[in-house]
């Protein structure tokens, strides 16, 4: 296991590399960062080269990438074109995303997992049937919809929540946002639940268990569930970082400052530190959240083993 974790860790640093190299690419073509911070007016010329020098913008993309990777390392990210540090703004921005997908995360195992279970030990009942068309329903409506949805019946018209969040975004605030963020992926984790319960309902493993005549349930929880729920960790250990980036839809719903609403202010305004510094960190939530999925098949199935 501990030389499995160690490869794992230095095959992440290529794709770390990689990662970061292209979003700066891709960042450093958005356009002029500095026409944005001239307003409607355009920059003079001493202004604009002096603005560049500062923000080092006159140097080849390569050599900024280098410098950029360079202060990364030391826990420097840069400083956004308003002069605040962008180690600040992460600093009030993370802990709230973090907040609203704990809340997602959660809806999505809980709800999700328990629906898929009951559907697929129910396959072809009505349940399973309303459970499918309801999933099929959150699926195809867009996230802003319901978003909206929500917003208006729930804190407009019956005044059972806020419609926007406060400043201080407590979990309880963000249980109806973070179902919105969690409603496309929880409608899959049940879609993909019920899928491979029903296929492990029919292995071998589970027919031996029930002719050795184990209860019922330590049948589903011991050794049904525990096989089948490999490919929804799966899942759900990737979603985390998409949860986190792409938020931005439901944080400006409700008013939400955190990282989608920041990477929102940095691509509207060309703010290429603060966008390229938000990603970088979205970058490493994914590369570790995916070395946890793959640690935690072990412990769902004890026939894996890593060399």
């Amino acid at each position: 296991m501990g030389r499995y974790v160690i490869r794992r860790l230095l095959q992440m640093i290529p794709v770390f590399i990689g990662a970061t190299l292209l979003i700066f690419l891709m960042v450093n073509v958005m356009g002029d960062p500095i026409a944005g911070l001239c307003g409607d007016r355009q920059c003079d010329p001493a202004t604009a080269a002096r603005l560049r020098k500062e923000f080092g913008l006159d140097k080849p993309v390569w050599q900024q990438y280098l410098t950029y990777m360079g202060n990364v390392f030391t826990g420097d990210f840069g400083t956004a074109f308003n002069g605040q540090e962008v180690t600040e703004l992460m600093s009030t921005a993370f802990p709230v995303t973090i907040r609203l997908t704990i809340v997602a995360i959660f809806f999505e195992i809980v709800i999700g997992i328990t629906l898929g279970v009951v559907t697929g030990l129910r396959r072809g009942k009505p349940v399973d049937t309303g459970v499918l068309l309801g999933t099929l329903v959150v699926i195809s409506v867009p996230t802003f919809v319901t978003g909206l949805l929500l917003q208006l019946l729930l804190g407009v018209e019956w005044g059972w929540i806020k419609p926007s969040v406060s400043t201080d975004a407590t979990f309880d605030e963000l249980i109806v946002p973070g179902l919105v963020l969690a409603s496309v992926s929880l409608a899959y984790v049940t879609r993909l639940t019920r899928t491979s319960i029903a296929e492990n309902r029919r292995s071998d493993y589970v027919r031996t268990a029930v002719a050795k005549g184990l209860p019922r349930r330590r049948v589903i929880t011991r050794h049904l569930l525990r096989n089948s729920l490999i490919p929804v960790v799966t899942f759900i250990g990737t979603d985390v970082g998409a949860l986190m980036g792409g938020a931005i839809v439901t944080e400006r719903i409700f008013n939400i400052h955190g990282v989608g609403y920041q990477l929102y202010q940095g691509i509207l305004r060309q703010n290429t530190q603060t966008v390229v510094g938000f990603v970088t960190v979205l970058v490493l939530v994914f590369l570790v959240a995916n070395l946890l999925v793959d640690l935690l098949y072990a412990v769902l199935d004890p026939r894996i083993r890593y060399a």
